[in-house]
């Protein structure tokens, strides 16, 4: 049978009968007394446990916005990257090659001249994808940027047919010119 604290206590000396006797009536007395709401209960706990629960609740709820917020990343990941492998042109291997430029360096692709002319016309884009770069349609790049910008890499602004009023209309430009 075990003993109780007060026993234990006595037992091993550390305090006496009387001692042990007044700690019994105080906490009586105490009891009493809230019981009749003369003396205001010790809320401390009470308080403390209140307060690790909203704390708890309000960390529970932040990790929960951090896993969703995880999980619409990786969604529009996987949107960018089925929009890419379906809009993707296939790539070229020529000798003609389309150079843009990619976090101040100097990229280049390989392209043709219906290829260039679009890309320069701002219908084509060029996308980075994979460690490499993409080139699809303007309306794909369109719905890429929207879900992250930093994915397009260059998108020129969409040119229609020349204007009537150029001065310039009536120059031609030569075929072997390149920049």
């Amino acid at each position: 049978m075990s003993l109780s604290l007060r026993d234990q206590l006595l037992k091993a000396g550390l305090v006496n009968e009387k001692q042990a006797k007044q700690a019994g009536k105080q906490k009586q007395k105490q009891v009493r007394l809230e019981k009749k709401n003369q003396v205001e209960k010790d809320d401390s706990q009470r308080q403390a446990a209140l307060q690790a629960q909203a704390e708890k609740l309000a960390r529970d709820q932040e990790l929960n916005r951090q896993q969703q917020e995880k999980a619409e990343q990786k969604a529009r990941a996987a949107q960018i990257k089925q929009l890419i492998e379906s809009s993707r042109l296939p790539k070229l291997t020529t000798e003609d090659y389309y150079n843009f430029v990619d976090e101040k360096k100097v990229k280049r692709l390989s392209v043709n001249n219906l290829m260039r002319d679009k890309l320069s016309r701002g219908s084509l884009a060029i996308v980075r994808h994979g460690g490499g770069y993409e080139v699809i349609p303007r309306e794909a790049a369109l719905k890429i940027q929207e879900r992250d910008p930093q994915r397009v890499v260059q998108l020129n602004v969409q040119t229609e047919a020349p204007d009537a009023d150029d001065p310039y209309a009536a120059y031609q430009i030569p075929d072997d010119l390149m920049w």
